[in-house]
């Protein structure tokens, strides 16, 4: 039995005028910012619905997605990194899969994907990073280059700015920057903060990193709630700034428009901007109500499209009015044949009680009466002092 594709509904409120025409603003800003999305991309915010772009209609498990990014030469390609190793080729103008290729090499999903001067660049959590030619197609292929960059691996970020750069992190593997062009070896190794008041070795688990613009400083969010930035060009390898925010691992981050701040989410759904300048909380936004997964700001708009294990694609403003703008929530169409779940026959089971209970209650209510009756009869006329 296939499984119905999953679509996404909003619920409209009865709004007043003014509310309707700041909505209809709304609206075009979001068209605006995902024009790329809406027409022909997985998500359509237009419509509010998604689709599955398979071959069969039906996702299997090892076509999951574990890395996505742009392809070089505008936002016309899309690179998706699946868990079976395979890269896809992705066209947004056509909508299809154009091509795909087979990374084989190291164990885990990919932790990152990348492509610069005609080459794949990929890298896996057990820390292989590869450099392969994009236009071969052969399975069988070898890399053009591969570094071992440590195991665990979390997060491989390239640098926007110097394509040919770029940095890994993960639990115990400390950020590094790499020059494919170069060396082997690390431009750049950060060192672990000092020891904390116990005297106790603080762990090292760097879940995202990102590139400042106009600088070579990186900053990078880790799994025991702290953001960090550091600068290659100065003599220290330690943060030159470190903030923390809440009690939760943060999982995800990326960077505002200014390039000044950066916005974190955490596993307990939370979203705040924090200052790089002052390492500083500035503001919380509305969370998920689920672990944060994808955080992605516009380049020059101040909205931010959050999404998360709560299925659920958001976009917020992150500048005054801040709020929510944008909310699409996952409704999948039942079949008629399907067998009832058991959190169906869960709620079927309460609803029946409760309508048990309601059904009880105007006998309670005759009960109730008669014993106040009775309680008035017991007092004697006249006893009442004046």
């Amino acid at each position: 039995m296939r499984r119905p594709h999953t679509t996404f509904t909003t619920k409209n409120n009865s709004r007043s005028p003014s509310a309707c025409r700041s909505g209809d603003a709304t609206q075009s800003k979001i068209k605006e910012v995902f024009k790329k999305a809406i027409r022909k991309n997985s998500v359509n915010l237009q419509r509010k619905q998604a689709a599955n772009f398979t071959p069969s209609g039906q996702p299997r498990r090892e076509e999951a997605v574990s890395a996505l990014c742009w392809g070089a030469g505008g936002e016309t390609q899309i690179l998706v990194g699946c868990a079976d190793g395979t890269v896809k080729h992705f066209s947004t103008e056509e909508g299809r899969f154009q091509g795909q290729r087979h990374c084989s090499g190291g164990e885990g999903i990919f932790r990152g994907l990348a492509q610069v001067d005609g080459t794949l660049i990929t890298c896996v959590d057990s820390g292989i990073l590869r450099v392969w030619h994009d236009n071969d197609k052969e399975a069988s292929s070898d890399p053009l280059l591969e570094l071992r960059v440590g195991p665990g691996v979390c997060r491989m970020r390239q640098d926007p700015a110097r394509p040919h750069m770029v940095a890994t992190g993960g639990k115990e593997n400390a950020l590094k920057v790499w020059d494919l062009q170069g060396s082997e070896e690390p431009v750049f190794r950060a060192k672990n903060v000092r020891n904390d008041w116990l005297d106790l070795r603080v762990p090292i688990w760097d879940q995202d990193i990102q590139f400042l613009p106009e600088s070579q400083k990186l900053v990078t969010c880790t799994g025991y709630h702290q953001v960090r930035v550091y600068d290659p060009a100065s003599p220290q390898r330690r943060p030159v700034l470190e903030a923390t925010y809440g009690e939760y691992p943060l999982t995800a981050m990326t960077l505002t428009p200014g390039g000044n701040s950066v916005i974190v989410g955490n596993t307990h759904g939370q979203l705040a901007e924090i200052d790089l300048r002052q390492g500083r909380l500035l503001v919380c936004l509305k969370g998920l109500a689920g672990s944060v997964r994808g955080l992605q700001c516009h380049p020059s708009k101040p909205l931010l499209a959050s999404c998360g294990l709560d299925r659920v694609l958001r976009v917020h403003r992150i500048r005054n009015p801040r709020g929510l703008d944008h909310k699409d929530e996952p409704h999948e169409p039942q079949e008629p044949n399907k067998v009832p779940s058991e959190d169906t026959e869960t709620d079927e089971l309460w609803a029946s009680l409760e309508a048990a209970a309601k059904r009880k209650l105007p006998g309670m209510e005759q009960s109730q009466g008669a014993l106040q009756t009775r309680q008035r009869k017991k007092k004697r006329p006249g006893s009442t002092s004046s």
